[in-house]
């Protein structure tokens, strides 16, 4: 596949529709090279990435439902069980942070964007080897429990969660891209 074909062919792909396998070593080693080609003004390479796999992604699952629980008691036990399934279906979920650094000249921003475009280098690495993936964020990123308890201190950010396997069901229909004119304007 070639880089535009497979840029233009990308897309997000529901975790319960990935089984294994997932990337191998070298696939998986490929898909962070390119995630840290990365623009990454100052040098300051704010990315990382925390991989959970084999019986770590139970440990995980339950961090989350606890987490969960802890948040809001009453959470629905059908939503529980989607925090508790999701991380078993992918045999792969990397934990997408960003460790920020004080610079003059590269604000936090910057390694933001950054850190954004290695974890969308990534997707697009894997996408390209042939793997489905998807990036998913919501209340368990921006939990202090789930954040610490994947071992992140003072000055990491957790972004996202990246899911990733072996396309192994019938994918929905992939949305229509919209078109250029809402969002490219001239000068």
């Amino acid at each position: 596949m070639n880089a535009l074909d497979a840029l233009l062919s990308r897309r997000s792909v529901p975790a319960q529709c990935l089984v294994a396998p997932g990337p191998d070593a070298a696939q998986l080693a490929a898909a962070i090279d390119a995630a840290l080609r990365a623009p990454d003004h100052g040098h300051m390479q704010p990315w990382r990435f925390k991989l959970i796999r084999g019986a770590a992604r139970e440990r995980f699952a339950d961090l989350l439902v606890a987490a969960a629980q802890a948040r809001d008691p009453a959470t629905p036990p059908r939503q529980l069980e989607k925090l508790r399934t999701r991380p078993l279906h992918a045999p792969l979920v990397i934990a997408v942070s960003a460790r920020f650094r004080d610079n003059p000249k590269v604000p936090e921003i910057e390694q933001m964007l950054s850190a954004g475009a290695a974890m969308m280098n990534l997707l697009n690495a894997l996408h390209a080897q042939g793997f489905g993936a998807i990036a998913l964020t919501g209340p368990s990123v921006y939990d202090p429990a789930v954040v610490s308890g994947l071992g992140y201190g003072a000055g990491e950010r957790l972004l996202c969660f990246v899911y990733v396997g072996t396309v192994g069901a019938v994918v929905p229909a992939a949305p229509e891209r919209p078109a250029h004119a809402p969002f490219v304007s001239e000068f």
